[in-house]
């Protein structure tokens, strides 16, 4: 095994699991056989060629459900922008250790594994963990999603506990997100001749223009606010002398938990009128726990040290693989807690502190120890 988490989150970075294509299955099989040598159960779980998930347990008792801990090894491309340092290397510097994927999650990943294993031989017979580790979260929580529709490949969970990017601090949820793409249809005709077309783009800034003014008619969450709608690509006609018969507009909607998916699509159609197409391209529904739930408000003080203050509840900004997990368990409290920086998830030059990373393995054996009351 290697040394220490650092190392092992080396390791990770090095293997270049970008999607797409993704290309986890190596990495997903690195990070299986070293639980396997701790005495974890492993379990792959195919998604197309080269590709793979795995779920890890130990432990278990007919008492208390096992502690669910999840994370993703895909990561997102580089991006046109020169790199400073070699993203695939996993070079350290003044504290930091950088490449693609080291705060987006790949140090999660290597934190809460490594906690696992240094806690392994005491795990036998308490309620145990279950570790979540997938493919193709980059992309709508692929990987998750196919475990969920795989009969028998998710076991119990009392809790979940995901180690996205926060810093060490715990968030009591995040927004979902809705992605659609409207599309509107016309005739097409030569340029010259428009009034023998009907022109999709026409339509389609119509369509926009509704967008733009469309209200949310469900009340605001107390944390979240409420859900916001942003226009992000519009596309529109194949050549300029052409009238349009087709047009393309996508929307990003990131939704609160007030705002039911089902419901917002109702209303989206009633507002841009029901001769314009809604086609769905990410379905995630928001995550949200109470605060004051007794697990949470543990968290809050185990983590109180590692902060140097006690957390308040907040909620984070991007999606996780919980919105295929949590409802799948049956919607036990979750937290998102992990040691990268979400301000470098994507960026160039991404990096992850060393010292906060170091101090996650601490963080999350606190929290199992805590769980399976070792």
């Amino acid at each position: 095994m290697l040394t220490s988490v650092i190392e092992l989150t080396k390791h990770l970075v090095r293997m270049n699991t970008i999607n797409p294509p993704g290309d986890e299955e190596a990495c997903a099989k690195f990070l299986g056989n070293i639980l396997e040598g701790a005495g974890f159960s492993v379990f792959y779980f195919p998604l197309g060629e080269k590709r793979a998930s795995l779920v890890a347990r130990i432990g278990g008792n007919s008492t208390k459900k096992p502690l669910c801990i999840t994370g993703h090894i895909d990561t997102v491309p580089l991006g046109s922008a020169a790199w400073s340092k070699d993203p695939f290397c996993g070079e350290t510097d003044a504290g930091r250790l950088f490449g693609r994927g080291t705060s987006d999650m790949k140090c999660g990943v290597a934190a809460f594994v490594t906690a696992a294993i240094e806690l392994s031989d005491k795990l036998s017979g308490t309620p145990g963990l279950e570790l979540v580790i997938t493919a193709g979260e980059e992309l709508g929580c692929q990987g998750a999603f196919d475990l969920v529709r795989q009969q028998g490949a998710l076991g119990r969970a009392g809790a979940v506990l995901v180690g996205e990017p926060t810093s060490n601090f715990p968030y009591v949820g995040h927004k979902g997100a809705y992605w659609l793409t409207a599309k509107t249809r016309g005739v097409t005709a030569h340029g010259s001749m428009p009034e023998l077309g009907q022109n999709a783009v026409y339509k389609a800034a119509k369509t926009i223009t509704a967008l733009e003014n469309f209200k949310f008619s469900n009340p605001p969450h107390d944390m979240m606010g409420q859900a916001t709608l942003n226009v992000g690509m519009v596309h529109g006609g194949l050549n300029i002398n052409s009238v349009p018969d087709e047009a393309a507009i996508s929307i990003d909607i990131r939704s609160v938990p007030t705002s039911k998916h089902t419901d917002v699509r109702e209303q989206l159609q009633k507002c841009i009128g029901h001769d314009v197409e809604l086609e769905t391209f990410i379905d995630l529904e928001s995550i949200y726990s109470e605060p004051d739930t007794p697990w949470i408000q543990t968290v809050f003080d185990i983590v109180q040290p590692y902060l140097g203050y006690r957390p308040e509840a907040k909620v984070a900004t991007y999606f996780t693989d919980a919105a295929a997990l949590t409802p799948a368990y049956g919607s036990p409290p979750t937290l998102i807690l992990g040691p990268g920086e979400a301000s470098m998830a994507h960026q160039t030059d991404e990096y992850c502190v060393l010292d906060r990373v170091e101090a996650s393995v601490d963080m999350y054996k606190d929290i199992i120890s805590n769980w399976c009351d070792i």
